[in-house]
């Protein structure tokens, strides 16, 4: 049975790492983009790659640190299965904002919150049940 107090206390750091991720994404966006010059897109990509990289490292080790790992013998994987997830929540965002935007014609910064919720949901929730799903012993 899935601790409720645990769960919150793993959401928080989540919630953390998550930020810090963004921050260091968002912060090599604008460096590839405005001090190297590389298109936008490169630089986006190099972004996510590098928050995504981080968001695993630290999620492994604090995040989810008390779970037993269910891939941890196999680390590619891990990280493959870790990965797909966020792009499955990146796909989820684009999908909620069309929809928020588009179809229900909400404000763009406003939908974009209620996205993100959603989404950050997603990923907490998915990498938890697949990835951290059992309290080590």
């Amino acid at each position: 049975m899935v601790e409720i107090k645990g769960v919150l206390a793993q959401l928080a750091r989540y919630l953390l790492v998550g930020g810090f991720a963004f921050l260091v994404d968002f912060g090599l966006f604008a460096f590839c983009l405005y001090v190297l010059g590389l298109h936008y897109l490169l630089a986006n990509f190099i972004g996510l790659v590098a928050g995504l990289v981080l968001n695993y490292a630290l999620s492994v080790r604090w995040v989810f640190s008390d779970c037993k790992r269910r891939l941890e013998m196999r680390k590619s994987a891990e990280f493959a299965v870790f990965a797909v997830i966020g792009f499955a929540g990146v796909a989820l965002n684009e999908l909620l904002m069309v929809f928020l935007v588009d179809s229900l014609h909400g404000q763009e910064m406003i939908s974009k919150m209620i996205a993100a919720a959603v989404v950050l949901m997603w990923n907490f929730g998915v990498r938890k049940l697949t990835l951290f799903r059992e309290k080590k012993d």
